[in-house]
């Protein structure tokens, strides 16, 4: 099931290469409607919910997927949305979808082409959700991007309707954690297609009569990139792992995120730069693959939670906890492996 899946979204993404335009961020609504009807916005939904009921870890395979192709869809926002739904009890979101907290709705990955919105407030120790329908409201948003030029939107909120309220039991911290579980997944994929075409390149460029990966400071590069990519997906497969905790045990869900989205962070520079190295001048042509991979690593590392945002509070957590560090740590790594 999860191969079957796995390799259908490799030849969905592999039918709409991404041109120049996209990679900057421009919207593909061909490969949207294909992602929609292929049902992986319902991803992280179980088969009475509408979905697949796949591993939470074989659900984000369909992030790396699409980030290693650097398309510009908010696929893992709307997994989310659905997800925020199902646990509410509505249905899930018609299109395109985001979420946001509804006194602080910026940043909305392609905000302006989203058909449904969630907004969010606390009451209690729940989440009141309201469900926007946001199609053909284009008047509601004021126009943002990121430094790769993916959309991040600003919501006015004026002019839409709401088609469903509800409650879900989980606090506005596991918003902001789940979101960079997103961020963090989608990393992961880029990193190792940053990898796998910088090692094709090492082996097919020629320079001084032999391939550049036959000279040892470039095999060393390679072996650096390898190591800090390798560690970056173990990571971001604990994250996801840790995806069925978020309702039990949100504080070791939120905790496991922020450890993911520091190493995948720290990752991201060490691999970019040494792939640039390796590529030379050609790494930083707009048509070459190698741009809007590493501009939108570029992007990420920043968007929901930089990775002293998150060392902050790991370290906190872990200073003021009565067990002790090195217990702390074991602990929270006996519960996946």
């Amino acid at each position: 099931m999860t191969d079957m899946i796995s390799d259908s979204a490799k030849r969905l993404f592999a039918q709409y290469p991404a041109v120049p335009e996209s990679r900057d961020g421009a919207w593909n609504a061909a490969l949207w409607q294909a992602v929609d009807e292929a049902g992986f916005p319902l991803a992280l939904l179980s088969e009475e919910e509408g979905g697949f009921s796949l591993e939470p870890a074989d659900a984000c395979t369909l992030l790396h997927i699409a980030a290693a192709h650097a398309v510009t869809i908010p696929l893992g926002e709307t997994m989310v949305a659905n997800w925020l739904l199902a646990k509410a009890g509505l249905e899930p979101a018609e299109g395109p979808a985001g979420v946001a907290a509804r006194t602080l709705a910026t940043g909305i990955a392609c905000g302006r082409y989203l058909r449904t919105l969630v907004l969010y407030e606390p009451e209690g120790d729940s989440l009141r959700l309201v469900r926007l329908d946001v199609s053909d409201a284009g008047e509601v948003w004021k126009q943002g991007s990121n430094i790769t030029g993916e959309p991040r939107d600003t919501f006015l909120g004026d002019a839409t309707t709401a088609t469903g309220f509800g409650f879900v039991p989980v606090g506005a911290e596991a918003i902001n954690a789940l979101m960079a579980l997103v961020r963090s997944q989608q990393m992961a994929g880029a990193l190792q297609a940053i990898l796998d075409r910088t090692v094709q390149y090492a082996t097919e460029r020629v320079q001084f009569g032999k391939p550049l990966g036959k000279f040892q400071a470039i095999q060393q590069y390679l072996a650096i990139m390898a190591g800090e990519t390798a560690a970056a997906r173990a990571a971001a497969l604990m994250a996801a792992q840790a995806l069925s905790m978020v309702q039990s045990e949100p504080d070791v869900f939120r905790l496991t995120v922020a450890a993911a989205k520091i190493r995948v962070g720290e990752a991201a520079g060490t691999v970019c730069a040494l792939s640039h190295q390796i590529h030379g001048a050609i790494g930083f042509s707009r048509e070459y693959a190698l741009h809007p991979l590493t501009r939108r690593l570029w992007a990420w590392r920043d968007e929901h939670g930089r990775e002293a945002d998150w060392a902050s509070e790991l370290g906190k957590s872990i200073i003021s906890g009565k067990a002790g560090v090195w217990p702390q740590i074991t602990n929270l790594q006996a519960s996946f492996f």
